[in-house]
This record gives structure tokens, sequence and C-alpha cells, in this order.
């Protein structure tokens, strides 16, 4: 007799699951061993662009803790101070009962002054553009470049803000301890970044599954160079999309 891996968490989950028994398959599959999930936040956000349909935390984390073998769902993301809706993404994560990390997002202001420098100038650019491309710009286009930085410093804008909030050293941390401590045998990882290339391939190396959640071109080709397998999430969405974003044919059977 198979052994059920699947039991879920809500009536919608069940009925879903007969619609789409094939997804839940390729789940079961993954997360046939003690499972870590590790999200990445900041990664899954931008998808959403790409995709045109939004992820829904709650639901998310009530399709995961669905499958008996997950032990734990890590969620990470920064908030921005005075940011009501980066706050409460947090909070809606910490009502879901993910495993929280978040802090505090740097904003980092960019000069873009180009009153004290020549016209021919790349200085200003350079924090812009990577040295590989710039090379390549001939001598009027950091020209007229200059001159969109001088019409804005007309304007009274003087720098750009960079907001910058990395979980890389956070992830990493985590999933080396859960390692180190022998908690988990499959780790599912929610980023494309190819800061974590290095760390699957050590992962893969001590005979442990890696697993990469992502969507289509969002994979760093460092990451994808490990063979590590890649689950589509597009599969999933009516699992885990936002309510409103269900198809009608959809709902009407749910």
């Amino acid at each position: 007799m198979k052994k059920t891996l699947f039991l879920p968490k809500t009536e919608r989950l069940k009925k879903l699951s007969k619609l789409f028994p094939k997804r839940i398959n390729e789940l079961e599959k993954i997360f046939n061993k003690r499972t870590g999930v590790y999200i990445d936040y900041a990664n899954v956000f931008h998808w959403s662009k790409k995709l045109n349909w939004h992820v829904d935390l709650k639901r998310l984390k009530q399709l995961l803790d669905s499958f008996k073998m997950v032990q734990k769902v890590s969620f990470y993301s920064g908030f921005l101070q005075g940011d009501k809706v980066s706050r409460e993404l947090i909070k809606e994560a910490e009502r879901a009962s993910y495993e929280v990390c978040t802090k505090s997002v740097k904003i980092i202001k960019i000069p873009i002054d180009v009153s004290g420098i020549p016209q021919n100038s790349p200085s200003i650019l350079e924090k812009f553009i990577k040295p590989s491309l710039l090379r390549l710009l001939d001598l009027s286009t950091i020209e007229y470049l200059n001159d969109k930085l001088q019409e804005l410093n007309r304007r009274g804008i003087l720098f750009v803000e960079h907001r910058k909030c990395n979980f890389d050293v956070e992830i990493s941390r985590d999933i080396l301890l859960d390692f180190e401590k022998d908690k988990i045998d499959n780790f599912v990882l929610w980023s494309g970044d190819s800061d974590f290339a290095d760390l699957v391939s050590q992962l893969q190396k001590n005979n442990k599954n890696v697993f990469i959640f992502a969507t289509a071109r969002r994979v760093s080709v460092e990451l994808a160079q490990t063979k590590a397998p890649i689950f589509e999430i597009k599969k999933i969405k009516e699992f885990i999309c936002w309510p409103r974003e269900i198809s009608d044919d959809i709902k009407n059977k749910i």
C-alpha cells in the first residue's frame, strides 16, 4: 500500500488535489523525506511581476503543511522602516506560522550630482553601469547621459535611493545548521540567486537532495549548473495564488 504523504489541511486543498492529482504526486516525490523549505521572499515578490499573479502566504503554508514530511518552512524578508505594507507582510507570515527571519531594509543614497565633473567623465555613470558595458559606450553617449543627469540636478535631484536587504547569509546559515544537526534530508530553496550555487553543490556532495522552486528564466546560470531539479511554481498556481486570481472555472469547482 502506498504511503500517504499528503493530508490536505483544508477542504479547498482537498478539492484542488482531486482536480490536479499530478501536481500533488510531483510534490510528494519532492517532499518524500524530512524536508526543509527556505523562502527568499524578495525573489518570490519579483517573480509575481513575471507571472502576473501573486503568492498568498497563508495558502502556501497550508499547502506545505499538508505534506507530513515537511519539517519546517522558513520565510526571509526585510521590512522598511515606517512602511505599513512591509510590516503587514511580516505579520502575515508570523500569523501563518512560518519561521520568520527579518531585518531592516538599508537605504543607500547614491550621488548623481554631475556639476563638478567634466561632461565626458564616466565617474558618476560607473556607479550604475557595469565596466564591461561602459567601455563600449562612445563619448557622445556618455555626454548624453550626463546631460540627462544634469536635467535631474536642475530639478533638485542630487541622489537616488537604493534599497538593500539580502538574506543569502541567513538562509545559508540556517540550511547549514539543519544539515549539521542532520534534521533535513530534502532542502527546498525558493530562490534563483547565483549566490546559493556553492551551497547547493556542497549539499549534493554530502548526499542531500536539493530542489529549486522558481519560475522560468528566473534561475541563475550558476544555480542551474548544479543540476538541482527545478520545480516551476506556475504548476501550483491554483493552490497558492490570491483567491481573486483563480479562474472562474476553477472557482466553480472548489
